[in-house]
């Protein structure tokens, strides 16, 4: 029997949260190292699957190792310093669960460490997404976990209460200084979609795929190598720190699927006095936000055990949005709801969903609904002429799907960068749809600016910032993301906003229009609250919502080419009445604005479920 009390030279820590079916291979590859002199310490990081039943059985059978469990996920920087506190050896490797060792591995780092002392950081070799090697680090990647070693120091990583991020250099690494290489592939880093850096980076990942994954209770400070940063203890600390009190009258509302952007608008249902209960889609996208809510004031409903909650909380009505990924869950709650009403609110494009081959869930959502919530007038029309037994039969809202809370309005507007300059400067807060960089010349030629703003979408447009700097010159700027606190203070510097930039060709036909024609971008919203003139190609003897909107509350300017535009901007009058007439109207471009007809659905939709029941009998 092994002597505990000795201490081993080497330490090496297992983290592990649900690889329960690769552990086997990562424990076999360690225990086979020719290096023997090594204590392991596993944590099971509050693992669901089978994890805490395989772990003891290895310990039991190798005395070298011992296992220690977190009650709840806590994140890998909690794991790792679990395991450093407890480690004994002079020498710390690690081995993630998913991950394994080659021949040698461990006697050629503490080889290198034993060479060079004065260096605290070792790396071998690694094998990465399957078949590729790199003889020391990953190019474009951070030191990865199987491929280090390092000497036992008073350095802990950094833990995720702290920060969220995939770059293991900047959670600790970096603190250690550079490396010395062993220069052999010795490691292998598993390429599989349940990797940790994978539910971080977007578009595959994002802040919201890795708080479902992780049931991450509290509100996260987080950054991706590739996607936006967010602070959302400080975004939301406000909201967490409100009470509402239930009104007499008050809804229990169960939220279904997920909640898009500026998911705390929802927050205004909170303070007209209804209880909120979330249920949330397993697939959520980057952008599309799912429970644990960091904002707070939504109970979740448990996704494992989901339908006996659901008879348990017996919510007075579910209200199911938003997009085309919640659509085949939303589906499965519609359909074991029994007598609870159920009202669907639709944002995306139908044609995603007929691609996807969600259609004939889509379909069924809206027919079977007891309320039905379309996000532009176009839309409702279009859906009615799809399947006409949607033309009327249900209590209806027009409602654009994720407008932000009316807390974005309460900063004034910044000065006009043109008061100060004499030139006119448009901004894009988003993708620059339809603005190809050829555009953009045209548009510097007649001596507009164009201002560009999102880290995560300047990764994706490279290629068109360079082209389009290439051309414009001066008149195109690229700026950070700006999230909602910072909006007003930001956009409202600009002359005017662009919406997409797109030549519709419906010819007035619903059945031509295509997603450009139904939608009301997100970016509308914004630039509403902003005070910012909407700038949109005019699509006159089209059917456009973006246009009928705009051109009904005179909130923008429509034109054919660059030269147009530039002339309208000029006229400085128009201008002036056209960002008057925009921040009038500004709180209609918020949630709370259309919380009361919500609930006004809400309850209509309750009454005409409870009327055909009562007529059945």
């Amino acid at each position: 029997m092994a002597d505990r009390n000795r201490h081993p030279r080497l330490s090496v820590i297992l983290p592990s949260f649900n690889q329960a079916a690769f552990l086997p291979r990562a424990l076999a590859s360690l225990v086979a190292q020719d290096f023997t002199d090594w204590e392991a310490i596993a944590i099971d990081d509050g693992s669901t699957d089978d994890t805490p039943a395989l772990l003891p059985a290895w310990a039991e059978a190798e005395p070298r190792l011992s296992v220690r469990r977190h009650a709840r996920n806590r994140g890998l920087g909690a794991a790792l310093n679990t395991g450093l506190d407890a480690a004994r050896g002079e020498f710390i490797a690690y081995l993630p669960s998913d991950d394994q060792f080659f021949a040698g591995h461990l006697a050629s780092l503490v080889a290198a460490l034993d060479g060079a002392p004065r260096a605290r950081l070792a790396i071998s070799g690694v094998r990465h997404h399957y078949n590729k090697q790199a003889s020391g680090r990953i190019e474009g990647a951070p030191i990865q976990l199987v491929q280090a070693m390092h000497r036992a120091g008073a350095e802990r990583w950094i833990e995720r209460a702290e920060l969220t991020t995939d770059d293991l250099d900047a959670m600790f690494w970096d603190r250690l200084g550079a490396p010395v290489e062993t220069g052999r592939v010795t490691a292998d880093w598993v390429d599989h979609p349940m990797q940790r850096h994978k539910a971080i980076r977007a578009p595959e990942g994002g802040v919201n795929p890795y708080r479902q994954r992780y049931q991450v209770r509290e509100p996260l400070v987080f950054r991706s190598t590739t996607g936006l940063a967010i602070d959302e203890r400080a975004r939301f600390a406000p909201y967490r720190a409100k009470t509402y009190a239930r009104a007499r009258d008050g809804l229990k509302i169960l939220l279904v699927g997920e909640l898009a952007y500026n998911p705390e608008r929802v927050l205004a249902l909170a303070e007209r006095g209804h209880t909120l209960f979330g249920l949330w889609t397993d697939t959520p996208c980057w952008f599309n936000w799912v429970g644990p809510q960091p904002f707070g004031h939504v109970e979740d409903l448990p996704a494992d055990d989901w339908r006996a909650a659901l008879d348990r909380v017996r919510p007075d009505v579910i209200y199911g949005l938003l997009n085309w990924q919640t659509v085949p869950f939303a589906h499965q709650v519609l359909r074991a709801r029994g007598d609870i009403p159920f009202v669907w609110h639709f944002k995306e494009g139908p044609f995603i969903c007929i691609e996807k081959g969600s259609w004939p869930e889509l379909l069924d959502l809206y027919l079977e609904a007891d309320g039905r919530v379309y996000s532009s007038a176009e839309m409702r029309d279009w859906f009615a002429q799809a399947d006409p037994r949607l033309a009327g039969g249900a209590p209806e809202l027009i409602l654009d799907g994720d407008l932000p809370k009316a807390e974005v309005l309460r900063d004034a507007p910044t000065p006009r960068l043109s008061d100060a300059d004499g030139e006119i400067h448009t901004v894009v807060p988003g993708r620059p749809i339809g603005l190809h960089p050829e555009t953009v010349a045209e548009l510097a030629a007649n001596g507009v600016h164009l201002h560009f703003y999102g880290d995560f979408i300047h990764d994706m447009w490279r290629a068109w910032i360079a082209r389009a700097r290439g051309l414009a010159g001066r008149f195109l700027h690229i700026h950070p993301t700006v999230h909602q606190e910072d909006w007003v203070a930001e956009f409202s510097r600009y002359d005017a906003g662009w919406l997409h930039f797109f030549q519709s060709r419906n010819e007035g036909d619903l059945r031509r229009a295509d997603w450009d024609d139904l939608n009301l971008p997100a970016r509308m919203a914004t630039l509403g609250v902003c005070g910012l003139p909407m700038l949109q190609r005019d699509n006159r003897g089209h059917i456009v919502a973006t246009q009928s909107l705009a051109r009904d509350r005179g909130l923008g300017f429509f034109f054919q080419d660059m030269a147009g535009l530039a002339a309208q901007l000029r006229d400085r009058p128009a201008v002036a009445a056209a960002r008057a007439r925009v921040w009038a109207q500004r709180r209609d471009f918020t949630f709370d604005a259309h919380a009361d007809g919500l609930i006004d659905l809400f309850r209509a939709s309750i009454a005409a479920r409870r009327g055909r029941a009562v007529a059945a009998e």
